[in-house]
Formats: C-alpha cells, structure tokens, sequence
C-alpha cells in the first residue's frame, strides 16, 4: 500500500512539473508585440496565416492585368490628444508614488522605471504623422509588389495607368508616397537611387466617399455614438479585473482609466519603440490577452460585422473596384495598345476603411456567418481568451494592413479570375467556395451584387425605418445584455476607454 502511494504521488508531482515546464515555456514564447490589436506593426504580422487553409494555385496560362490595392498608413506617431493623455497618466502615476511613500508603503514592489517616469513623446507639439519604421514598411511593401506582379509594372510610368490614391491625412499621403518610391525604385533618373516622381491624388475630407466614408457617413456617425456606451459597458468588467489585479501586484491605488492608459502606453511602447519590459510587463500574458480582446471587440462592433452600416457605407470603394476591373477586361478584349489603359488602382487610407473593406468581401467569416450576412443577420460577438476566434485586429487591420485584388486573364478557360490577398497572403473569401481565387463573374454575383442594392445616400443620409432601427437596436441590445451576464456585476464610475482615429 505504501509503494503504491509512494507511485502514486511520483506521479502527482512528474504532472506538476510537466505543467510548471509548459506554462514556463509559454512565458518564454510569449511576445506581446503579437497581440498589440489595431496597433501592430506590420512585419509582426504580415505573415500570420491560416493554417488550416491551403491556397489554391494559380492556374498555368493565367496572367494578371490588374491589380487594386486598399492600404492603412504605416506605423504612426500618437497623436496630439493622446500624447496630452501620456502627459496626465505621467502625473498620475506621480501621485500615486508620492501617496505610497507618505503613507509608509514598500516601494520594492514597484517596477523601478515607473518612479519618475515620463513619456517619450513629452516634449512634442504635433502628433500622428507617419515615423520611419512606417515608411520603411511601405518602401518595402511596395519593392515586394513589383516584385511579385512584374508583368503588371513593365510598363513607363504614368498616372492614369498607375494611379495612386490617398486621403488629405498626411499619414495616409505619406505612406502613398512611400509606397510609391518602393514601387517605382530604379525606374526614373532622381539620384543615385534612380527615382522618379509620380502623382498621388486626394479628395476633400469633407467628400471623399470612397476611402473616407466613415467622415461623410451621417448615420454611422450617429450609430456609432450611440452604441459606445455598450460597448464601453462590454469592456468594464475585464478593465475591472485587470485593475483590481495591478492594485494586488503593486500596492499602487491604480484606477480602471489608469489600466486602460496603461495598455495604450504598453501598445506605443511596444509597436513603436519595442519597449516590452515596462507598461507591458504590468501586465500578465493571460490579461495582454483580454486586453487585446478588448480592443477586438471595439473594433468588431464599431467598425467591422457588428452592424451592417459600419460596412454597407463602404459600397462606393466596391463599385470603384468592380468598376476598375470590368475597364480592364474591356481594355483586355478590345486589344487596347499597352499604355493606353490603368493596369493598378493603388489606395492609402486608415483603418477605418480597411475593416469596412474587408467585412464587404466576406474575409474572417466562416461559410455559415457569410449566409447570415447575406442574409443581413447579426452575427455573434469574438469569443473571449482562451477560445479561438478568427477576428483579431492585429491581422484584419495592423499598421500598413491591406487588402490586394488580383484580376488575372486565363485563356485556357476562356475566363477572367479574381484573386484575394489580405496582407500580401492568400485568404479563403466564403463568396468563392473558401478559396482565395474564383471566376470574375462568381466574384461579381456572390460578393459584390448583394452589397450594390445599398446605395451609399440610403444608408448615409436617409433616416432608416424606424421599426426596423428599433429591431436592429433591440437585437443588439439583447446581445449586450447576453454578453454582460456572462461577466461579474461590478461597476465603477470611472471609464477606461478612449476613442482614436486609427
């Protein structure tokens, strides 16, 4: 009986120690650069791909003859009104060192560099502008396009065969241009790089329907104002946790607006100066988990396939696309002379118009959810860490996220075939059977036609039916209502969220 408890607890603790081993290895693989939502840089996650999905090949014979390209500027600068938010938090955190000492507390729980700590972006006066690793990211974007489509960009430069578009948003314009001196490098005469100037056009901010929607867009404005209070209320109960959590590690007083600035730091520090050891190392892997989730289901409910306003606003950027590809099949079956017709139609723009763009073509949606879109159903919120869930920000709009549309000639099918790449890999789109490629017209029926009934004044500018607002308002609402039960009841007045252009 002895040797059998002796085995028996051998076994108990061999157990322990896998798990100990694992969970240790896991805080060792862990990078929280991955996990950084809306605020990822690109090379971190440019290359995460589906892993159950295989692209298809290209068939033999298929050439490319256009391409269209919706871009989010590059890694950026805080902006003026969160730097000014930094300034507070530095104050803040000032106060709550000062109030330990006064009171007699330990200071060895608190991370040294948070005594006395400053922001990085102190002493700035202007914010928001596109930083150099941001235009690296697009310089070397737009190397790897011509790269990869040579046979679209053989031809001389000239701007209504390659046109480049961009919002009046400097970041946005300057990652254009930056994107366009990858594309272009070795083409011109311009020094000893070989450069060549080219045009990039904008539309007013105040008009430009096509790559700023969400400006011009009355009743997404209007929805999207009402619906932050719910979406604030989703988020309470995680920021709650996490606070009561930091209080517990470092017997600082920290409120919920100080968790919540806290992972803003942690986000700037880590994307933009790949600082992971300070505000970052606040926190656990497991809560960098849902705090990035937090920031997920922001982005999914306010902007993505949380209301079909927040995409069906987007419609003029389809038609533009559509548009584009049926002049180049024109352009194509007319023998129209090389030089004489656009071969890219190349966008920079923001986050706001990536997600939008990307919930029009049905990406991160199983077959299923793509029906209940269709179907103009909502669809069920991101389930929370440890589930998996395909939507996350980091991959559907990182810095420099984009979205490619590859039409290629293919005249051993005597077809025209439309290929989806987001973030430069293939994606399975539900509107072509799960595949990455699938004929122009499959591609015309089944993921554009649905969406053109929606005209962009009907869904902007008209008041909707009231009844059926209510209706939306009120599925929405029990979803709330559903969500939060799901969480513990504790409230607190202070708020932990901050809105930003992204």
């Amino acid at each position: 009986m002895e040797k059998k408890n002796k085995n028996a607890l051998t076994i108990v603790c061999l157990l322990l120690f896998s798990i100990l081993a694992d969970s240790n290895a896991q805080q060792e693989d862990f990078d929280v650069r991955n996990y950084l939502s809306t605020v990822s840089r690109y090379g971190v996650v440019k290359n995460v791909a589906n892993s159950t999905f295989e692209p298809s090949d290209v068939p033999n014979g298929c050439t490319p003859i256009h391409l269209n390209l919706v871009a989010r500027h590059g890694t950026r600068a805080p902006t003026k009104k969160r730097m000014r938010d930094l300034d507070r938090l530095a104050a803040h955190l000032k106060e709550l060192v000062r109030d330990a000492k006064e009171q007699g507390l330990s200071l060895e729980e608190i991370p040294a560099w948070l005594q006395g700590w400053e922001s990085p972006w102190k002493d700035k006066v202007k914010g928001g502008e596109l930083i150099i690793k941001g235009e690296e990211e697009l310089y070397d974007f737009g190397v790897r396009t011509r790269e990869k489509f040579a046979s679209l960009f053989n031809e001389s430069y000239h701007p209504d065969i390659y046109t480049i578009k961009a919002t009046q948003i400097p970041r946005a314009s300057a990652s254009a241009v930056a994107y366009g001196m990858g594309l272009f490098s070795g083409t011109g005469t311009l020094g000893p790089g070989r450069k060549r100037a080219f045009a990039v056009v904008s539309e007013s901010r105040a008009s430009d329907t096509m790559l700023r929607f969400h400006d011009c867009c009355q009743n997404y404005k209007d929805f999207r104002k009402s619906q932050e209070p719910s979406v604030d209320k989703l988020k309470e109960p995680i920021f709650d946790e996490i606070t009561h959590s930091l209080i517990g590690r470092y017997k600082l007083n920290f409120t919920r607006q100080d968790a919540s600035s806290l992972w803003f730091l942690c986000k700037q520090e880590a994307s933009l100066l790949d600082i992971t050891d300070q505000a970052c190392g606040l926190f656990s892997p497991s809560e960098v988990a849902m705090l990035e989730w937090t920031d997920d289901l922001e982005a999914f409910i306010l902007k993505g396939y949380g209301n079909s306003i927040n995409y069906r606003m987007g419609v003029p950027l389809l038609k533009d696309i559509l548009q584009s590809m049926e002049q180049a099949i024109r352009a194509k079956e007319e023998n129209h002379v090389p030089g004489s017709y656009e071969k890219a139609r190349l966008r920079f723009a923001h986050a706001e118009t990536v997600i939008p763009f990307s919930c029009l073509l049905g990406l991160f949606l199983e077959e299923s959810e793509f029906q209940q879109i269709l179907r103009e159903q909502p669809l069920q919120l991101p389930p929370k860490p440890p589930q998996k869930r395909n939507w996350k920000a980091s991959v559907v709009a990182p810095f420099a996220g984009n979205n490619m549309l590859v039409l290629y000639s293919c005249p051993a099918f005597n077809n025209y075939y439309v290929q989806v790449l987001h973030n430069e890999q293939p994606i399975p789109v539900p509107g072509c059977d799960g595949s990455e490629f699938c004929s122009f017209e499959t591609f015309k029926e089944r993921i554009v036609a649905p969406h053109l009934k929606h005209e962009y004044a009907d869904v902007c500018t008209v008041k909707l039916d009231k009844e059926k607002s209510n209706s939306d308002m009120s599925k929405f609402s029990r979803l709330v209502r559903w969500f939060l039960s799901i969480f513990s009841p504790k409230r607190d007045e202070q708020k932990g969220s901050q809105k930003d252009e992204f």
